[in-house]
């Protein structure tokens, strides 16, 4: 007689961990948390300090950058809670969301709807240099940016294109293109968009030793200019541009650039 094989027990099937989908939207915990420790970390010397710097502090807490970037870094990644601040309107509330965005999640109508929103230069410049670099629709916005009428909307295309310049990203080929948009802008006398259009051409300048050259010719055109605004803005960034701790690190990338191998 035959024995009967024994069934073996089948070993349990691995669950496939479930995938992480990204939140849209932040618990009002979250965004309560936040908001507290904000308001505990103000001061009225610093909110002060910060209306003598153009500044609205109509709805702020007084807290230093140091402080409000020492809270992104310890909150990490986090979109749904980035966009519940902005809502919230607190100025420093918006200056976190630039520390806990995540810029893959960043989309063009996302960057237009905060550009809209900047008051001052200090929100356009930390969401530009700690942010929207960072997405890949930043020279898209450059050049729509470029054409606004609003102060801060258009400084925002220029503080955009510096950081884009000095953080390395994009190509020579198109910060060159952007060039243009630095002469086409250069006549704008409004303080603050002044300044960034001579930020953006001094950074483009500093990239590359071909830039480098073509900033310049550029930057001598707007010397020669008979209007007050352009005239600053080129005879600026020519000081700036023949500086020696410019000219050293040009200098030191063009060094640094493999050579091409002569064909044999």
């Amino acid at each position: 007689m035959m024995k009967k094989k024994k069934k073996t027990a089948k070993a349990p099937a691995r669950k496939t961990p479930a995938r992480k989908t990204p939140r849209s939207i932040a618990s009002a915990d979250e965004l309560a948390a936040a908001l507290r420790w904000l308001e505990q970390k103000g001061s009225d010397k610093t909110r002060d300090g910060m209306a003598g710097y153009g500044i609205h502090t109509n709805k702020a807490f007084g807290v230093t950058v140091a402080n409000i970037r020492a809270l992104g870094k310890r909150l990490g990644p986090n979109h749904a809670l980035a966009l519940a601040l902005w809502d919230s309107g607190w100025y420093e509330a918006r200056m976190l969301s630039a520390f806990v965005a995540e810029p893959e999640r960043v989309t063009p109508a996302l960057m237009d709807r905060w550009c809209r929103d900047f008051d001052n230069w200090a929100l356009c410049d930390t969401l530009c240099f700690h942010l929207f670099d960072r997405t890949p629709h930043a020279f898209t916005k450059v050049t729509a940016w470029a054409a606004r009428r609003e102060e801060f909307q258009k400084r925002a295309a220029f503080a955009l294109l510096a950081t884009l310049a000095l953080h390395g990203r994009g190509t020579d080929a198109q910060l060159q293109r952007c060039l243009s948009l630095i002469e086409r802008a250069s006549t704008d006398d409004r303080n603050f968009v002044k300044k960034s259009v001579n930020w953006a051409l001094r950074a483009i300048g500093e990239r590359s030793p071909e830039l480098h050259a073509q900033a310049i010719a550029v930057a001598e055109r707007l010397a020669s200019a008979e209007a007050p605004a352009p005239r600053w803005i080129g005879k600026d960034a020519l000081r700036a541009l023949a500086s020696p701790a410019i000219q050293r690190r040009l200098t030191k990338r063009s060094s640094s650039k493999p050579k091409k191998k002569k064909k044999s």
